[in-house]
Parts: C-alpha cells; sequence; structure tokens
C-alpha cells in the first residue's frame, strides 16, 4: 500500500475515474464551457484526463514521457468507452507494486507507481470536480483528500514552478490553516506575515485557482496583501 497519512491513493483514484466516467452519458452538451479551466469544453477535458491517462500508462510500463493519444470522438458513446479504456488500463498499471521504478517528470519526489498513484488521483478528483461544476454541482472534496492535495501543492507543484522559471521565489512567507482537519502549511522561509484559513477543501480550490483568494468561504488574518502576494506564484502548471 502507499500511504500518505495512511492514504491509499489507488482505490481513491479508481473510485474517481468511474465517478467521471459516469459524467459522459449520451445526452451531455460536448460543447458545455468548463469556467474552471480556461477556454476549454467538456470534451477537451474529457481529453486531457484520457490523453494523461494514457501518457502515465506509457511512463510506467515504457519508462518514457513522451506518449501522444488519438484525438477525442466528437460522439458521447464513443468517448465513454473511449474514456474508460483507458481509464482500465490505468488502473491495471497502477496495480504493481507502489516501488515499481517508473519515469516521473520531476525528481523532488520517489520515481515509482506510488508516484502516480497519488499524482493521478489529485488530478482526477480535481478534473472531476471541473467536470460536475460545469455540468451542474459539484461534490466536495473529502477532507483528507483535500489536505494530502495541498501538501502536495506544497511539496511538489511549487517549488517546481520556481525550478522551471515559471515562478519567483516568495518574498515573505504565508500559513494556511485547514478548520476541518487542523493541519497547517507553511509556503516561504520567513516568519509568516499572514494566515489563510478555510477548509482543506476550499483551501485547495484557491491553491488551484478554482476559487479566489477573496473567496468569502476564506479567512484571512495578519498582513493579507503580503499573503496574497506570497501565493501570486503561480503555484501549479
Amino acid at each position: 500500500m502507499d500511504t500518505v497519512k495512511g492514504m491509499d491513493h489507488l482505490p481513491v483514484l479508481q473510485a474517481a475515474l468511474l465517478e467521471f466516467g459516469a459524467l459522459i452519458t449520451n445526452e451531455v452538451d460536448l460543447s458545455a464551457p468548463v469556467p474552471s479551466c480556461g477556454d476549454w469544453t467538456f470534451l477537451d477535458l474529457v481529453d486531457h484526463l484520457r490523453n494523461g491517462n494514457m501518457w502515465v500508462v506509457t511512463a510506467v510500463r515504457e519508462g518514457r514521457g513522451d506518449s501522444r493519444d488519438e484525438p477525442a470522438p466528437a460522439d458521447p458513446a464513443r468517448l465513454r468507452g473511449w474514456y474508460d479504456e483507458a481509464a482500465a488500463a490505468l488502473v491495471s498499471t497502477l496495480s504493481a507494486d507502489p516501488a515499481t521504478p517508473a519515469w516521473t517528470f520531476t525528481s523532488q519526489m520517489p520515481r515509482t507507481v506510488g508516484f502516480w498513484r497519488r499524482r493521478r488521483m489529485h488530478e482526477t478528483l480535481m478534473h472531476l470536480w471541473d467536470g460536475q461544476n460545469a455540468l451542474g454541482t459539484p461534490v466536495p472534496f473529502a477532507r483528507d483528500h483535500a489536505a494530502d492535495g495541498v501538501t502536495e501543492v506544497f511539496d511538489l507543484f511549487a517549488p517546481r514552478m520556481i525550478k522551471r522559471g515559471l515562478a519567483a521565489e516568495p518574498d515573505t512567507a504565508i500559513r494556511l490553516h485547514a478548520t476541518d482537519t487542523d493541519d497547517n502549511w507553511t509556503y516561504g522561509t520567513a516568519e509568516p506575515a499572514a494566515q489563510l484559513s478555510g477548509t482543506a477543501a476550499d483551501l485547495l480550490l484557491a491553491l488551484w485557482t478554482r476559487k479566489p483568494l477573496s473567496d468569502p468561504a476564506l479567512t484571512w488574518s495578519g498582513d493579507r496583501s503580503a499573503g496574497e502576494r506570497a501565493l501570486s506564484g503561480p503555484l501549479v502548471p
């Protein structure tokens, strides 16, 4: 079992993949906009998730990161089968021992199947939220999944964005506090100038720019302008 705070990522990933697949019905509007993903349509979202799944299958099975998949079929019935095929391939591939070596896009974390179990779990949960939000009402994240997602942002993506020259080191520090899990994260190396509080899910959505930092679900204390500057990053791709 791969665990972060006792979490087994694979069954959560599998359930999220099934939930996303259930959004692809014969009646779905493939041209529906996905507001949380720029100018994407729902078809673009399905295409992104399916191709990402096959990219990871290639990364594990063939040890390379240059996989390219076929374009998404613009027919809901065919689209569902196309998506399901890749979802099943991903679950099968990631059912290997989590310590199994695999190509990954970063050297910051172990290059293993376990890395991909966690990464694809969070990728799928976020895009499940995107799809649900586009088509109706999004289902809130489980608080432990959301807290692990916040940890991933600060452990993986924020340092990676700096390393790639896409973001600057924060000139001050900020503390984030999850009111429902009592987890705390500090971003930056100085004494925190501000604190941002909210549920783990709301914090995660804010870090992934799905919620504005001004959202009423979030509470600021300290020097808010310094805190917003620290989180301006961008922290994620």
